[in-house]
């Protein structure tokens, strides 16, 4: 089945025992054991429930891996997953990763005997260089938060499998619609299920896909071990979500294009980022490994006075942390999802004081240009200040 059908046609969208088109909610935290020499599949919520099974089996079932596992948020999610490494290990980053993953790494992990090197994953040869006697791992985001630099899936799936290296990506911004990283090779996908796979800026998740069995059985280990699951009533709004995934994500892509090739064309706008733009330098790798560019971009008004300002006057979008819903969403990388960075090491990933991320929604397009072209109005407003 093509992609759209199997959002909504995965094996797990109806109750079998009873034909309901919802998966019930089956708020237990124990399950009775009816006979002690043939245990039932589930004995306690955190090491499995029927309606988050549902979730873990449809996340895996869309991102082609063998398992699926939920968590009570993305950092979650990327964290019980990062613990697949030990004392003594290395991983190898992409620079511009989202600010909570480069905090775990650098001030929890780090703290346990846990390196981590951020390079640009962009450049392959980089990634060679960065190669120890004692590197496990590979981490990338791509497209990057929030500059949307496009790592090349193939190459660093080659890479990892050469030098036995467990591959993990973060799968965010594109979700399986538009993106399927363990196709190219790699082991591990994550998501924050709290933006566009849930969609409407109201449940916290991860999610996570892994490739083969015996890797899943570790990540299951963990899973039941650290317990940051994801609650029952929350796996079932994030599998409601699913369901309009195709939908909401095309309409916000369509929208995202538009707004970029106008932004770019806006005197008072020094650069946009957005893979949909053909002069982006991850244009034709993007256009190779994935069916569309989704619905965030980024763009630098030049300053931290002109950003501030223009988060002060914009109307539709609200102003907030997270991304991927069905309002548009404004974020200051600096002061939000990149807070938790030093200001040198932002700057020099290109993340400045002047950057500001879109995440963009369903709203008509001809109602956000209004609206952004009076928020960038920074001339009459700079005029009246003085």
């Amino acid at each position: 089945m093509k992609m759209e059908t199997l959002l909504l046609h995965n094996g797990n969208e109806l109750d079998l025992q009873t034909g309901a088109s919802s998966i019930p909610i089956y708020q237990a935290s124990t399950f009775h054991q009816f006979d002690l020499d043939n245990p039932g599949l589930f004995d306690y919520t955190r090491s499995g429930n029927p309606t988050r099974q549902a979730l873990e089996d449809t996340i895996a079932k869309l991102e082609g891996g063998c398992r699926g596992f939920a968590f009570a948020s993305g950092m979650a999610a990327i964290s019980t997953v990062l613990l697949l490494l030990s004392k003594g290990d290395h991983l190898i980053v992409s620079q511009d990763v989202y600010g909570g993953t480069y905090r775990i790494l650098t001030q929890v992990l780090s703290r346990f005997g846990i390196d981590s090197t951020f390079v640009d994953t962009t450049d392959t040869k980089a990634i060679t260089e960065a190669l120890r006697p004692n590197t496990k791992g590979i981490y990338v985001e791509t497209p990057s938060n929030p500059t949307l630099k496009v790592t090349d899936l193939r190459q660093v799936a080659k890479i990892a499998s050469e030098n036995q290296l467990l591959s993990i990506v973060d799968n965010t911004f594109l979700t399986p619609y538009y993106q399927q990283p363990l196709s190219f090779g790699f082991d591990i996908v994550v998501h924050s299920a709290t933006k566009f796979l849930g969609g409407h800026s109201d449940v916290i998740a991860g999610l996570v896909a892994v490739k083969d069995e015996e890797l899943a059985n570790k990540v299951k280990m963990l899973q039941n071990s650290f317990g940051a699951v994801l609650g029952v009533q929350d796996s079932w709004l994030i599998l409601r979500g699913i369901k309009t995934l195709q939908a909401r994500l095309d309409v916000s892509t369509k929208n995202a294009g538009i707004l970029a090739r106008w932004l770019q064309d806006h005197t008072e706008v020094a650069k946009v980022y957005y893979t949909g733009l053909s002069d982006h330098d991850g244009h034709h790798i993007q256009t190779k490994q994935s069916s569309g560019h989704g619905a965030v971009f980024s763009f630098d008004v030049g300053s931290e006075a002109k950003a501030k300002q223009l988060l002060q006057k914009i109307r539709l979008p609200i102003v907030a942390v997270s991304l991927g819903s069905v309002e548009s969403i404004l974020s200051y990388p600096a002061m939000m999802s990149h807070a938790a960075m030093p200001i040198e090491v932002r700057l020099k990933h290109g993340i400045t004081d002047g950057l500001l991320r879109f995440s963009v929604g369903l709203e008509n397009v001809e109602d956000l240009i209004d609206d952004l072209t009076q928020a960038l109005d920074f001339k009459i407003s700079f005029s009246v200040a003085r």
